[in-house]
C-alpha cells in the first residue's frame, strides 16, 4: 500500500532498528519538509540518535532539541536528558540553567538524577548533590518519583546515609520507594556489606508494619533484595527464613527466574551448596545469571572441575556464558588450584565464546598463577595487559609474594604500589604501605620497615583496624 509522504515519514520513524546516522538525518529532513509541528516524532528521533552511542549522534540530537523553540520544547529537552549519555546529560543541564526558555519540571530532575546514578563516582556524587539543591529551590522535592530516584542515586554512589535521610523525610512512600532503599542497602560492598545487609532486613520489617496501614506490600523485587541481604550476611538461618516467607507469599517461586537465581546465590554463599543445587535443578527456567550463580557457588566451595562441567552444560541448554560467568569459572580454578584448566579457559574465552577478557579476568589469572608460585609469569602478564592494570591486580600479586616469601618480587611490586599510588577512588592505599612493611619484616629488614612507617606518618596515612564477626544464637 502506497503511503503519503507524511505517513511514510512516521512509518519509517516507528520501524527503524539498525538505521545509520545518514538515514536518521534523512528522516529528520522529511519531518521538516512535511511541516511536522508535533514534538513526538522529534522526541523519537532524539532517542534514536542517542542510541547510536557516538558523540556525533548525541551532538546532533542536542541540535534537534535546540532547533524547536516552541513551548513544548521542554518535552524534547527532557527526552534528550533521559536518552543521552550521563555526562552529556549533566553538561546539557548545566549549560541550560542560564539559557533555557522554560521552567524545568519533575521529569527533568528525575532523568538528571537517573543520569547521575548511571555513572557513579565521587565527582558525580557532588554533581548530584547540586542537583538536589536545585530540586529544593524549585519546590519539586515532594514528588514521590523525584524522591525515589534520589534515593537510588545516593545509594548507587555509596552515600547510603543521604539516601536514608531522603527516605525518612518522605511523607508518602510506595513499593518502589521501599524497594529502592532496600536495594540501596544491598548494593553496598566491602566492609560495610554486612552492616547494610542487616539494615535491609530491618527495613523490611518496617515495610511489613507499613503494609498493615497502607497499600504498600513486598514484591518480587523485595524478595530478590532480601535474598541478596542474606547472602551478604552469610547466615543460613536468615536465608532460610526469607525462603520460607517467599514460599508462603509467592505462587510457584521456582517459576520466577530471578527469585530462583537469588535462592541459588544465597544458599551457595551461606555454605549450603546442596540446597543451592536442589533449587537450581527444580527451576523450570534458567538464564545466564542462574547458571553463573551456580558456577559461582561451585567455585567458592572449591569445586573447580564441577564448575567447568557446568560450562559445557550451559551450551547444551542454549545459554551463552558472559563475562561474569567466566569470572566465576576462573575463580573456581583459582580455589581448586586448576592452573592448566584456568589458563586454557582464559585462552579460549574470546576465541570460542566471544567474551573479551576484562580486568577481573586478568585478576583471576594473576591470582591463579600467584597461588601456584608462578610469580614471574604473573608479573609479566600484568605488564603485557592491553589495558592499564588496576591496584587490585598488583595487590593480588603482592599477596602471593608474601605467601611464597619472594622478598625481591614483593619489594618491586610494593614500591610500585606506594610510589605510583595505584588505587581506586574509594581506597586510601594504607594497605599498600602495610604490605610493603610486612615484606621487609619477613626478611628482617627493620630499617626498611621503619622507613615505610615513617613515610605513612608523614603522609598522614593510618592503618585500618581489622575486625571479625561472630554469629550467636538466642
Amino acid at each position: 500500500m502506497h503511503l503519503s509522504p507524511r505517513l511514510s515519514c512516521i512509518h519509517h520513524l516507528n520501524n527503524i532498528l539498525n538505521s545509520s546516522l545518514l538515514q536518521l538525518k534523512q528522516i529528520q529532513a522529511q519531518l521538516i519538509t512535511n511541516a511536522f509541528k508535533s514534538p513526538s516524532p522529534y522526541a523519537k528521533l532524539i532517542a534514536h540518535f542517542c542510541n547510536k552511542h557516538s558523540p556525533q549522534a548525541t551532538a546532533y540530537a542536542h541540535l534537534i532539541s535546540l532547533h524547536h523553540r516552541h513551548p513544548t520544547n521542554l518535552f524534547l529537552f527532557n527526552t534528550l536528558i533521559r536518552c543521552a549519555p550521563p555526562q552529556h546529560s549533566i553538561s546539557i543541564f548545566a549549560n541550560s540553567l542560564s539559557t533555557a526558555h522554560f521552567e524545568f519540571d519533575d521529569f527533568t530532575f528525575i532523568f538528571l538524577l537517573g543520569a547521575c546514578a548511571r555513572a557513579p563516582s565521587p565527582p558525580t556524587l557532588t554533581t548530584g548533590k547540586q542537583i538536589h539543591t536545585h530540586v529544593l529551590k524549585r519546590g519539586v522535592v515532594s514528588n514521590i518519583w523525584v524522591q525515589t530516584t534520589m534515593i537510588h542515586f545516593y545509594a548507587i554512589n555509596k552515600d547510603v546515609g543521604a539516601a536514608r535521610k531522603v527516605f525518612d523525610e518522605m511523607s508518602v512512600r510506595n513499593n518502589v520507594t521501599w524497594n529502592a532503599m532496600i536495594a540501596g542497602y544491598c548494593s553496598q560492598s566491602g566492609r560495610v556489606a554486612q552492616k547494610y545487609g542487616r539494615e535491609a532486613l530491618e527495613l523490611f520489617r518496617g515495610m511489613l508494619v507499613e503494609s498493615t496501614n497502607s497499600d504498600v506490600n513486598p514484591t518480587d523485587t523485595t524478595m530478590v533484595c532480601l535474598l541478596s541481604a542474606a547472602s551478604q550476611l552469610g547466615v543460613l538461618e536468615t536465608g532460610v527464613c526469607v525462603h520460607a516467607y517467599i514460599e508462603k507469599t509467592t505462587d510457584s517461586p521456582e517459576n520466577d527466574v530471578f527469585i530462583g537465581t537469588g535462592l541459588v546465590n544465597m544458599y551457595s554463599k551461606c555454605g549450603c551448596l546442596n540446597s543451592a543445587s536442589s533449587v537450581f535443578k527444580q527451576m523450570k527456567q534458567r538464564n545466564v545469571l542462574t547458571w553463573t550463580a551456580m558456577a559461582t557457588g561451585l567455585a567458592i566451595h572449591g569445586k573447580g572441575k564441577e564448575a567447568l562441567e557446568l560450562l559445557e552444560a550451559m551450551g547444551g541448554h542454549g545459554v551463552k556464558p558472559n563475562a561474569v560467568t567466566f569470572t566465576s569459572l576462573l575463580s573456581g580454578c583459582c580455589h581448586g588450584g586448576l592452573i592448566e584448566e584456568g589458563l586454557h579457559l582464559f585462552d579460549v574465552m574470546e576465541r570460542k565464546f566471544g567474551v573479551v577478557p576484562q580486568m577481573q579476568h586478568y585478576g583471576c589469572i594473576v591470582d591463579l598463577l600467584g597461588r601456584c608460585g608462578h610469580l614471574k609469569e604473573a608479573y609479566e602478564l600484568i605488564l603485557g595487559m592491553p589495558v592499564a592494570p588496576d591496584g587490585v591486580l598488583w595487590r593480588s600479586l603482592m599477596s602471593s609474594c608474601m605467601v611464597h616469601c619472594d622478598v625481591e618480587m614483593g619489594e618491586k611490586v610494593g614500591k610500585f604500589l606506594v610510589e605510583s599510588v595505584v588505587g581506586d577512588e574509594w581506597c586510601d592505599g594504607s594497605e599498600d604501605f602495610v604490605a610493603l612493611s610486612n615484606v621487609y619484616a619477613s626478611a628482617q629488614r627493620w630499617e626498611n620497615v621503619k622507613a615505610v612507617r615513617e613515610e605513612m606518618k608523614i603522609k598522614g596515612i593510618q592503618n585500618k583496624a581489622g575486625y571479625s564477626s561472630v554469629q550467636t544464637r538466642g
